[in-house]
């Protein structure tokens, strides 16, 4: 009796410690994306400064005739000055640098993308938003101290008063930052966008595809459905879960000495890094590929070759098919895999600053963890929220791609 309850206590106690160890999991992941989520969330909204603009022919140097190419060349950055002299009266020279450093300072690239689609607005005087410098949006969210001494914050006391002021006349608002969905990297926060980025991860997701699943499906049915067992097989089956384990960095050499050294690809380019990601990818897809294969019952080859179907229409019409679910569910999590690696990129050069959002996978890019990356490497305090708002993607792209694996398996899977 005294033995059963002992046992009946250490299965209780162990049933208590499991509960405990998922709890505990669930608490440390739970606080990870809090953390995340609630410095991340300020990325998606800027701060703005209304201001009256006149949009000043004389100044710009246009007409109503103006193509819009001359219109891009027309000389905004005068009429942005002009609209703090406009603004805020009787300003020194060293209170206008103070007040001009409150606005992005992209002013004159906001100003003419508002005139190219508001070319009405010539010779008129409008209210805008303009875009608050990163140091000044960090005040108003709260993510700077206001109380600290003057010498150790980049807003100093007269921009700060500016600051008070422009609040008690409801100037200063926010708006949805639809840059940071839109935009390139940029060396300024308020302006820096992540779109740059995950066009570099798509091309070179795609590569990475069209590379790793065809190789991978091929070399699987071939060492699953047509070679015999035997000690040159066993040696392939070794080298592929051993590369499956390989560090990442590794294949990321590879790629910058055989795809850049040997064959002398571009560097930096979403083409170069895909294909690293699809060597890194193929043992993952092949292992999958071949799991599934096995899981077909021999019963479907028996018959189909008792029908008289060959050995090749058998596999391709039967046993592939059949196979498919698993080898899809195998490669999207490759997929996943690649889509958050960083170092494999750094070695061919996709962890750089690129202002220009690629247009094929030629174009030099950087990818989205290579991003993230670079923004937490940043001075600048704007760039902590980039950061986690990044991050915030990455974790909702993975969340996405796993589960359509799901849905793809639980769609087309065939139960025996």
């Amino acid at each position: 009796m005294t033995n059963i309850k002992k046992r009946l206590k250490a299965e209780r106690r162990f049933k208590f410690y499991g509960q405990l160890g998922v709890f505990l999991s669930l608490l440390f992941v739970t606080l990870l994306m809090l953390k995340i989520f609630t410095t991340g969330s300020g990325a998606f909204f800027r701060t703005t400064i209304e201001a009256d603009v006149f949009f000043d022919p004389a100044i710009m140097k246009v007409d109503k005739n103006s193509s819009d190419k001359e219109i891009e060349r027309a000389s905004f950055e005068a009429l942005a000055d002009s609209v703090v002299n406009n603004n805020f009266k009787n300003l020194s020279e060293d209170e206008f640098i103070k007040v001009r450093e409150m606005f992005t300072r992209r002013f004159d690239y906001q100003l003419r993308d508002y005139f190219l689609n508001n070319k009405n607005d010539f010779n008129k005087t409008v209210k805008m938003n303009i875009t608050a410098s990163s140091d000044l949006d960090q005040i108003v969210k709260g993510n700077y101290p206001r109380n600290v001494p003057e010498s150790q914050r980049k807003i100093n006391d007269y921009q700060l008063a500016i600051l008070d002021d422009l609040t008690q006349q409801d100037r200063i608002g926010s708006t949805f930052n639809f840059w940071f969905f839109t935009n390139g990297d940029s060396r300024d926060p308020e302006t820096a966008g992540i779109w740059g980025a995950i066009m570099g991860s798509f091309y070179a997701l795609m590569v990475c595809l069209a590379f790793a699943f065809p190789i991978g499906l091929f070399a699987s049915v071939y060492l699953e459905e047509y070679t015999k067992p035997g000690k040159i097989t066993d040696l392939i089956e070794v080298n592929i879960n051993n590369l499956a384990a390989v560090p990442s960095i590794v294949f990321g050499l590879l790629g910058l000495g055989m795809l850049i050294g040997v064959f002398n690809m571009p560097f930096q380019v979403p083409l170069v890094g895909g294909l690293t990601l699809g060597f890194m990818t193929l043992p993952t897809i092949i292992i999958a590929c071949r799991s599934s294969l096995r899981a077909v019952p021999p019963s479907i080859r028996h018959g189909a070759l008792a029908l008289g179907a060959t050995k090749t229409q058998t596999t391709f019409h039967h046993v592939v098919p059949l196979a498919l679910p698993g080898t899809l569910t195998g490669t999207i999590i490759g997929m996943a895999q690649a889509l958050g690696e960083t170092a494999p990129l750094l070695m061919v050069g996709m962890v750089a600053f690129v202002m220009e959002i690629p247009g094929g996978p030629l174009d030099p890019a950087t990818g989205l963890p290579s991003q993230i990356y670079l923004w937490s490497e940043s001075a600048e305090r704007g760039f902590i929220e980039k950061t986690s708002a990044g991050i915030m993607l990455l974790l909702l792209f993975l969340i996405v791609m796993n589960l359509t694996a799901v849905l793809i398996r639980r769609k087309v899977e065939v139960k025996w």
